[in-house]
């Protein structure tokens, strides 16, 4: 595993783009902080800008470094062991294509061991978007991601390549006190 780590982290450095296997689905990565590698990822999905990606982070500290976290927020990332999204307002640090038209930003506390000893050596957040072009079904399993996506990153992350999963993060939004849940 640490190979990959930092095999990745090179590429990440480099403004590259990754597919790597996380918490969920197979995901379509690069630097958060970086707009041209960024735009490289909505290219490859053949995405509008406008809609926005998840990112993912390390941990509650970096998370703190990029938005300020509502009491709300902790409390629901301290009691959930299920893979959760949450949208939160004024992000600050991020490339601007990663930053929804209303100013917020869906950021994700990784879980997978990799992504997480990965994220934390590059000391950034990275997108996290699922492999496949618009429009397609979200791929289950590695053997299911389309070949112009296989082809079109820079590189593909060697682990966890038989493994399957089926569910996507829970997405939700704090709205003062209510919390909505965009995807269950």
């Amino acid at each position: 595993m640490l190979t990959e780590i930092l095999n990745t982290n090179e590429f990440l450095k480099q403004g590259k783009t990754i597919l790597y296997p996380t918490d969920t689905v197979w995901g379509l990565g690069c630097d958060a902080t970086n707009f041209e590698a960024v735009s490289n990822i909505y290219k490859l999905k053949n995405r509008e800008e406008s809609k926005s990606l998840i990112v993912l982070v390390s941990s509650i500290f970096m998370l703190k470094k990029y938005v300020s976290v509502p009491n709300k927020a902790l409390e629901i990332l301290k009691n959930t062991n299920k893979p959760t999204t949450i949208i939160y307002n004024n992000p600050k640090g991020f490339a601007k294509n990663t930053i929804a038209e209303d100013k917020t930003i869906a950021i994700r506390i990784v879980k997978d061991e990799f992504c997480r000893k990965l994220i934390k050596r590059f000391g950034k957040p990275i997108v996290s978007t699922s492999a496949n072009v618009s429009g397609e079904n979200t791929p289950k399993s590695f053997k299911e991601i389309s070949q112009p996506i296989l082809d079109g990153v820079d590189y593909i992350v060697n682990l966890h390549q038989s493994k399957e999963n089926i569910k996507s993060s829970t997405i939700l939004k704090i709205v003062g006190e209510d919390i909505q849940v965009l995807r269950a």
